[in-house]
């Protein structure tokens, strides 16, 4: 039933319990098979570097409003005046397997009054692109969101016309909820921006299938996936 106010008016929701949550920790976020802790340059930025020399050509980097980086000092001096604010929160994603940082992710556009925080700056290199521990990473920092931090909003935004991550994104569960034209201009380029979230109420149902894809079960001998992961939320959310 829609809500009314004194003037026949609809209304949305109350809240009467609602809390804004906290700024997110700078404490890791550790699953089994990568840990999530605070990018720092000196530590992480010459390993990263490397692992994203590792693609044959810069077409990861086309979407992005920065990169490619020629030399390790480029690259460092420009994430340390990106991470210098606290927002974008910027993360360094370690394999475990290697001890290695290889990749990065972030907590940013950070609005605890409305509940409303989104995931970006995601840059994965080779080393971890279509990896369980790729899918991993974005789980901890969506379970932080939710489970440890009560916010009521997760986003997503990319370049309307890169496939790739609206398809990650809807993958992960997230769903579209339209383009913003002209949004930004990003390397002299016009960008319509797509927009993608999860909200509160949708995260149990998401956070079950994570379980079940990540579960070692779900990989056989070769390291293969049994179950794909937007297959296992489509199947929970019908149910």
């Amino acid at each position: 039933m829609i809500r009314t106010n004194d003037y026949g008016q609809p209304i949305g929701p109350a809240l009467p319990d609602w809390t804004p949550p906290s700024l997110p920790p700078r404490a890791p976020m550790v699953g089994r098979y990568c840990r999530l802790e605070l990018l720092d340059v000196a530590r992480h930025a010459a390993d990263l570097h490397a692992a994203y020399a590792l693609e044959p050509d810069g077409r990861f980097w086309t979407y992005l409003p920065y990169g490619p980086f020629d030399s390790v000092e480029a690259y460092a001096s420009y994430m340390a005046a990106r991470g210098a604010g606290g927002d974008p929160l910027l993360h360094a994603i370690i394999d475990l397997a290697t001890g290695k940082p290889v990749g990065v992710l972030a907590l940013q556009r950070i609005d605890p009054a409305n509940g409303v925080i989104e995931i970006g700056q995601v840059r994965f290199s080779p080393l971890l692109q279509k990896s369980r521990a790729g899918t991993e990473a974005h789980y901890l920092m969506m379970r932080r969101v939710f489970d440890e931090l009560g916010y009521r909003r997760l986003e997503w935004k990319c370049d309307h016309l890169n496939a790739a991550s609206r398809r990650t994104a809807e993958r992960l569960g997230y769903t579209f909820e339209g383009t913003f034209r002209n949004a930004v201009v990003v390397r002299g380029r016009s960008r319509d921006s797509d927009w993608l979230s999860v909200i509160d109420s949708e995260w149990p149902v998401i956070r079950q299938s994570f379980d079940a894809w990540l579960a070692v079960e779900n990989f056989d001998a070769d390291g293969r996936h049994k179950s794909k992961l937007g297959d296992l939320i489509a199947a929970a959310r019908s149910h």
